[in-house]
């Protein structure tokens, strides 16, 4: 067993939690039993998650979106109690990572993902991000073919940009509107988790190209983003979109 407290500290330490100021309380956002001899992960906080972490016997869970965010009520209604009460319960303590850990150089998504598409992230890029040359030149198809085995989904792609991919960049999560960034950066294509709705205008009228792996991806004439459908949502994954222009 270890002390639950040492655990969040050293989590809080290694993301740097308070230099990454987010949506919401991070860290610790549900106090459960002091002593831990498992810990289970999800990406998101739910009803689901919190019963199948009891089952399985953890006394810590860690999630990317936690229970509490700035925008919502402050009403701890009936569907937010049952939350509550699947936790306290069994004594589960919930700790929700989510700017700080998309940021991270080392253990983060964006370079853990960036370095298996064969992106070397050297670059930083909109705070959280990260950019860098591929270690070949890959074709739009190529590059898709990564994200896809990569992500186990279909990825949506606008491909208006160049047909070799010499750089790119990723930011997983709703980072559509950084489209125009990537491409004023240099970027041959962007990856994403959530474009939006004028992505596919903006890779056309950019001339780059953008992938998405639970979103689409798309090639616009020099940078993009994407939207993906409802089925493709269905295959979540935290980086889902690739732009190149």
């Amino acid at each position: 067993m270890a002390d639950r407290d040492e655990i969040l500290a050293f989590a809080d330490e290694l993301l740097e939690l308070d230099s990454y100021p987010d949506y919401g309380p991070m860290g610790m956002q549900v106090a459960g039993v002091p002593e831990v001899g498992r810990i289970a992960s999800g990406v998101s906080a739910s009803l689901e998650l919190f019963e199948r972490a009891a089952a399985a016997g953890a006394q810590l869970l860690l999630v990317h979106h936690g229970l509490f965010w700035d925008r919502d009520p402050r009403v701890v209604d009936d569907a937010f109690r049952r939350r509550l009460k699947a936790l306290l319960d069994p004594g589960i303590t919930l700790a929700a990572y989510h700017l700080a850990l998309d940021a991270h150089p080392e253990v983060g998504n964006n370079a853990l993902l960036a370095r298996e598409l064969g992106v070397d992230p050297t670059d930083r890029f909109a705070e959280i991000g990260f950019g860098g040359a591929l270690a070949e030149p890959a074709s739009v198809d190529e590059f898709t073919a990564r994200v896809r085995a990569a992500l186990g989904t279909e990825p949506l792609v606008f491909a208006h940009g160049p047909e070799r991919i010499g750089r790119a960049a990723v930011v997983t999560g709703g980072a559509g509107r950084l489209l125009t960034d990537a491409a004023r950066e240099g970027y041959d294509l962007f990856l994403t988790g959530e474009p939006q709705e004028p992505s596919l205008h903006t890779a056309r009228e950019l001339a780059s190209t953008h992938t998405s792996g639970r979103s689409p991806i798309r090639r616009c004439p020099q940078s993009d983003t994407t939207r993906s459908s409802a089925r493709r949502r269905r295959a979540y994954s935290k980086a889902s979109s690739t732009g190149t222009w």
